[in-house]
């Protein structure tokens, strides 16, 4: 048998060039043709809370002019990566309130395989305290979440005694004390960068990924220039300071949002006079806590494993993975473990690792980069144009809190999907004997509202039982049990889903509500069947109709008390019929 040859016979000819060119009017064409009617911009354009309406497909033209496209990694404006080479350091969160515990959980988990270790909570009482909490992690990078001015000023005393060989980091915000910033900024300890812009507070108040980076860029901008007018050079001042990024789960966004601060970051740094070499980002992710869920807690593995993709493709500098269950209770070993070895498969066996930038080329991941830069600058120039981050306090509080709304109204009705919570809710799941009430409420997270119908019904102890009666047309009695499992599921009820073939086995049933699940024109014969049956042997159970037929009106006066359909908000709705039913703790 004859050796395979598997040469490709060089050439210089560009590949595919037997192919004629295609132009986006033929392609719209051929899209249009296959929609049959249907409306392009409401089928296939996707329309973001930033105001970006993204569209089904890019192609080389729509990111002509972009005058950045070409920068290597580690190349100013640093949009496609902060260095050349590819990588992140992975982050573990340490929360124990005492230093000794605190220490050893992170010495094990570096053993473990972090890379750095970030440390909250934990109560410094003196200098000793730090030496205590930082025995043994000479050699790893550690960050230090929220120190307040007692313990930066020992850290301070510390450090000047004990000089640190790698990156010590800390969230201490350089514009909420500016004496305490510029004492900081001028004690000049080698490897420690103090001062954290952090926009992933920012993210927990609402706004949208483009507000991020223009209020982020915004509190960058006015810490340069409160440091510059005390007498720090920028360029000082620009290595000192960190930006702390969430990464929550619009992936694509997520991924461009850490590509467009670095561009308007270093163009903001350059203005300052700032050295090219000098204007780089360093950026300090986390997996976002606001959309965690106490419900179905083991899909909250899987949006922190797109959400440290997310980062790494968007050239986080480090990230750290809550653990799953960090929502509702403290952390086990076990969950800072999945968490922890979640980065080191997606480092070790995924190899992500490997490339740096490896979302540069895509058309479509280029142009969300540049519109984001684009409304994050402009963001910019509003904020200074009310005298600054801090001057503009109020209106940024108050355009987050209309992005909050929009966003939580999204996830009442459904449009944003919160899979186990809002949609495909697993209504025997009982999370009232795990979770710890303070962790539950703070921090603000998206599904809250929803969380609390289900643990109002877990707390009133039966639960109430639904009957969804399938009856008639195949199709539609089918389609409508489905969708009305998964509203009444979001409220824990106990849903029975059986089909009948008359009403006199309807009548046999227990139940708290009956839902009729039919097609529209049969409902009237139905209800008008069903309802005087259940009065005739003594039962006031309430009927309900699945779905939104032309002739509400006439089966109300039948006795139909209420309908379930796409338009219904399940929020309002099932708090309605728990009080009903008399789920009120």
């Amino acid at each position: 048998m004859p050796e395979a040859s598997f040469a490709v016979k060089a050439t210089s000819e560009p590949l595919f060039q037997e192919f004629s060119p295609v132009t986006s009017a033929q392609w719209d064409a051929v899209i249009t043709k296959d929609l049959k009617g249907a409306d392009y911009e409401k089928k296939l354009v996707w329309k973001v809370p930033s105001g970006m309406a993204v569209r089904p497909y890019y192609r080389r033209e729509d990111i002509a002019g972009f005058d950045w496209l070409k920068a290597a990694p580690g190349a100013f404006p640093y949009v496609r990566g902060a260095k050349a080479e590819p990588g992140w350091t992975i982050r573990e969160s340490i929360d124990f309130t005492d230093p000794i515990p605190a220490n050893k959980a992170a010495l094990a988990a570096v053993a473990a395989g972090a890379e750095e270790i970030a440390f909250g909570r934990v109560a410094i009482g003196s200098v000793n305290d730090i030496g205590l909490l930082l025995n043994g992690l000479d050699k790893v990078p550690v960050h230090l979440i929220c120190p307040g001015d007692k313990l930066m000023r020992r850290l301070l005393q510390y450090l000047s005694k004990n000089p640190r060989k790698v990156k010590l980091t800390s969230t201490l915000d350089p514009l909420l004390d500016l004496d305490l910033s510029e004492e900081t900024a001028k004690a000049n300890h080698p490897n420690f960068f103090p001062f954290m812009i952090d926009a992933a507070r920012i993210e927990e108040s609402g706004p949208t990924t483009a507000e991020q980076v223009g209020f982020a860029l915004a509190a960058g901008i006015d810490y340069l220039d409160a440091m510059a007018r005390r007498g720090i050079e920028p360029e000082r001042a620009a290595s000192l300071v960190e930006f702390g990024f969430t990464v929550a789960s619009n992936f694509f966004f997520e991924i461009s949002k850490l590509r467009a601060f670095r561009m308007v970051w270093a163009r903001a740094a350059e203005s300052f006079g700032i050295p090219a070499g000098k204007c780089r980002a360093a950026i300090a992710t986390r997996t976002s806590r606001w959309n965690k869920t106490i419900y179905d807690p083991h899909v909250n593995v899987l949006r922190a494993t797109t959400e440290a993709m997310a980062a790494i493709i968007g050239g986080a500098s480090s990230i750290c993975i809550y653990p799953f269950n960090a929502c509702y209770q403290r952390p086990d070993e076990d969950s800072r473990r999945l968490a922890r070895n979640t980065q080191i498969m997606l480092k070790n066996e995924a190899m992500l690792g490997r490339v740096a930038d490896p979302g540069g080329g895509s058309y479509a991941l280029e142009s969300i980069t540049e519109f984001q830069a684009c409304q994050g600058w402009k963001i910019m120039q509003e904020i200074e144009a009310r005298g600054g981050y801090r001057k503009a306090a109020d209106w940024i509080a108050e355009r987050t809190a209309k992005s909050m709304s929009d966003r939580e109204e999204r996830i009442a009705s459904r449009k944003r999907v919160f899979v186990g919570t809002n949609m495909y809710a697993n209504a025997q799941e009982r999370a009232l004997g795990r979770i710890e009430p303070a962790r539950v409420v703070n921090p603000r997270r998206g599904t809250i509202a929803y969380e609390a119908l289900r643990l109002r019904t877990e707390r009133h102890g039966q639960a109430p039982h639904i009957l969804l009666a399938e009856m008639g047309d195949p199709k539609m009695r089918a389609a409508r049990a489905a969708f009305c499992t998964n509203f009444f599921a979001c409220a824990g009820f106990d849903i029975v889903s059986k089909r009948f073939n008359s009403i006199i086995d309807i009548l046999a049933e227990k139940a708290d509500v009956i839902v009729l699940c039919s097609s529209d024109p049969e409902y009237a014969s139905l209800a008008a069947e069903l309802i005087p049956a259940l009065r005739d042997i003594g039962l006031s159970t309430p009927v309900v109709v699945a779905g939104s037929p032309e002739n509400a009106e006439e089966l109300k006066t039948l006795g139909v008390t209420d309908f379930i359909h796409v338009r219904s908000n399940p929020l309002e709705v099932l708090a309605d019929w728990q009080q009903w039913l008399g789920v009120r703790r």
